[in-house]
């Protein structure tokens, strides 16, 4: 009972188009000339209109620093599963290098949960950048899962085929 393949070359390559894309987009946001370019939200003012302390201008910055930090982990990770999963159907790496190094990053939950708190003082545009990378890194771990179960079962399929031959060999013998 074996499932086919939820994951191909063509699929990869689009999935790899796209986290480039998506990459550019974080990059753009996430450097200095996006920080300085005004995508950061402005600093809650208290309602009696007296100035706001710096202190919540250092808040929003700490928190694009993390919010930038998790996000570009998040599709680094992604790229570099996608670029084994790449090189493994265009034949640069065999079937045990990829089991040994293509799975993503199990300890990016935390990157994928995300601090709502730093957030939310954030611009809606970049809130919206960071929602379609987790989205994104979501569907490979779904790929991700597939293709680890498809090739459990194909294992397990092929031990009990050997198994099968030996027993028929000691039989016939």
């Amino acid at each position: 009972m074996t499932h086919t393949l939820a994951i191909c070359p063509r699929i990869v390559e689009g999935l790899y188009r796209e986290a480039l894309a998506l990459s550019e987009d974080v990059r753009g946001t996430f450097s200095a000339s996006g920080r300085m370019s005004g995508q950061l939200a402005p600093p809650a003012r208290p309602a009696s209109g007296a100035k706001a302390p710096s202190t919540d201008e250092e808040r929003i910055r700490i928190a694009y620093s993390r919010v930038g930090l998790a996000t570009t982990t998040r599709m680094m990770h992604a790229i570099a599963w996608l670029l084994q999963h790449r090189a493994y159907f265009m034949g640069e790496i065999g079937e045990e290098q990829l089991r040994r190094h293509g799975r993503l990053a199990q300890d990016l939950r935390h990157a994928r949960e995300g601090r709502e708190c730093d957030e939310a003082l954030l611009d809606a545009g970049i809130t919206r950048l960071v929602a379609r990378t987790r989205t994104f890194y979501a569907r490979l771990e779904r790929l991700d899962e597939t293709w680890s179960l498809s090739r459990e079962e194909a294992a397990a399929a092929s031990a009990i085929e050997r198994l099968r031959q030996r027993i028929e060999g000691r039989l016939a013998s």
